[in-house]
């Protein structure tokens, strides 16, 4: 049976699967990214995640897998196959497309950025699915984002396109690691909203979902906390709006699990900015953590796509 590698590197954990030529993911599992042993040994278990799938692939299907696909954070440089830079993982310049590729004895292999993945599956199959534009933001640690073209994701000439998190909405505000002040994702990620939360309530271990809980409750405090999330988070999507003109706003990340508490105001307060622009569609993402995953099985039958393989269009049934 026909099937790609699919991984999603994180900070703290990886997410892999083997997906079919029908999109079915026939294979899924889960290891430590194991970052606490250093940069060299995260890509020698990436490297070993990746051996084993194929094993698994040849024993259980038949055959090894035709291409792969992972999806790593940070700076990435998809035309050379290198994680250029990933603070979280302590990455300089790693080729590893290259080293991917050895390793699975030389099937082609695609590297694309982990939000952009993420992005690439909401647009195809997820909450994005059969529309022509579209921002795929997800709010979790940070704020990235996804810009959504006739079923492709634009990278930009150097690979920074779509770091809305680093759009400046409050100036002289916080200071951001990025060396800005006022940064989106200062005051609208999960942690801004965990940290500011933290502060507002006394208690250093309350987070975003305990103020979110807190919003619901009537809590005033929350309240007060959660609304200047949600302003940050409108001025930074109404200047993406503006120059971008999305057919859908798709919000992800640990934010969104709040479901109305966050979409409600959210919707409001994008409508009340807006002048002149149209007004996009402001939904849900559909694909939860498994997105980033399953954009980089859709980056591998791309590959395959490109070399007279069809590509899938969507996943279905899901075993283990």
């Amino acid at each position: 049976m026909r099937h790609v590698i699919a991984l999603d590197v994180g900070g703290t954990g990886m997410k892999a699967a083997l997906v079919g030529a029908d999109g079915t993911l026939l294979h899924r599992a889960r290891r430590s990214t194991g970052r606490e042993r250093g940069p060299d040994a995260v890509v020698a278990d990436i490297l070993d995640f990746a051996a084993d799938l194929r094993a698994h692939g040849i024993e259980h299907y038949g055959e090894p897998a035709r291409a792969a696909g992972v999806a790593v954070p940070g700076i990435v440089d998809e035309a050379e196959g290198v994680a250029v830079y990933s603070a979280n993982l302590g990455w300089r310049d790693v080729p590893l497309r290259a080293r991917l590729a050895e390793r699975l004895g030389g099937v082609p292999v695609a590297l694309g950025h982990d939000v952009r993945a993420g992005g690439l599956a909401e647009g195809r199959i997820g909450a994005g699915r059969g529309t022509d534009r579209f921002l795929f933001v997800p709010l979790g640690t940070g704020i990235a984002g996804a810009i959504g073209i006739d079923g492709r994701v634009e990278a930009g000439a150097h690979g920074f396109a779509g770091e809305i998190g680093h759009i400046v909405v409050r100036p002289g505000g916080a200071p951001c690691p990025c060396g800005q002040r006022g940064c989106l994702e200062r005051f609208a990620s999960a942690s801004a909203v965990s940290e500011a939360w933290a502060a507002a309530c006394g208690d250093p271990g309350a987070d975003a979902a305990d103020c979110a809980e807190a919003v619901g409750a009537g809590d005033a405090r929350a309240r007060a906390v959660w609304q200047e999330a949600v302003d940050a988070l409108a001025d930074g999507l109404v200047t993406a709006l503006t120059l971008l003109d999305p057919r859908t706003l798709i919000i992800g990340g640990g934010l969104a699990e709040a479901g109305e508490t966050l979409f409600t105001p959210l919707r409001e307060a994008v409508r009340r900015r807006v002048t002149f622009q149209k007004l996009p569609s402001l939904v849900p993402a559909a694909l939860g953590d498994t997105a980033g995953c399953l954009g980089a099985g859709l980056l591998a039958w791309d590959l395959l796509e490109t070399a007279g393989s069809p590509a899938p269009s969507a996943p279905s049934e899901v075993t283990a």
